[in-house]
């Protein structure tokens, strides 16, 4: 997935020429507390909203403000884990794309990252999660393939959590099926460390739960 892909035309740019009210206005219309700021196709950098609340005139133009700009933003051809780390790194809420030649094209929300999330990590589907501890050094995602596809299933997703100064991880799968008996017995059979799992429908769905604690560990 390249950056240029999640790009929503949605959230418009605002420019050296907009008040604080509209500016703060559209953050409050889509929940954002940053907004680039670009003029033609030059992008100038992120205004955020710790700029403006302090102003006491409303019909100032931005442009007329000493604002503390930020300058993030990503290339269109970047994975979207350099959006990711943006996000991380700087506490965002929007990243802005620019093309190769540095014009602006459009923006990442934090929103569209939530949603990409939720339909790479299979969070609405029905199906099972299972949550294995093992050792890095037998860290082998085919072979836990195969355990899986042995009883007809498949994973749907999957990912790994690492510990500090710890030579164990955390991997967690989510698989197409709601009941996985027979492969956790499979698992065990295969002496792997199963932490815990997880039935659902969807209707209360556990993976959400799962989805919910990797976003706030990226404290986004």
């Amino acid at each position: 997935m390249l950056a240029i892909e999640l790009v929503a035309n949605a959230i418009l740019p605002v420019h050296t020429s907009d008040t604080i009210q509209k500016v703060l206005d559209r953050m409050i219309e889509f929940r954002v507390r940053h907004l680039p700021i670009v003029n033609e196709d030059q992008f100038l950098g992120l205004v955020a909203e710790n700029d403006l609340i302090a102003e006491t005139d409303n019909q100032v133009a931005i442009g007329a403000l000493a604002l503390s700009l930020v300058n993030p933003y990503v290339l269109e051809d970047q994975h979207i884990y350099d959006v990711i780390r943006l996000f991380y790194e700087q506490q965002l809420t929007v990243v802005p794309v620019l093309d190769l030649k540095k014009n602006y094209l459009g923006l990442i929300s934090i929103n569209n990252m939530v949603d990409y999330f939720a339909s790479l990590t299979s969070v609405t589907g029905p199906g099972g999660i299972i949550v294995l501890e093992i050792s890095n050094k037998n860290n082998s995602l085919a072979h836990m393939a195969q355990i899986v596809e042995s009883d007809n299933a498949q994973i749907l997703s999957s990912y790994v959590s690492t510990f500090p100064d710890s030579t164990r991880m955390e991997v967690t799968l989510k698989v197409n099926k709601v009941d996985i008996s027979a492969i956790i017995a499979t698992f065990l059979r295969y002496e792997y460390n199963i932490k815990a799992t997880f039935n659902h429908t969807g209707d209360n769905d556990n993976s959400k739960d799962r989805f919910d604690s990797f976003m706030n560990y990226l404290n986004l």
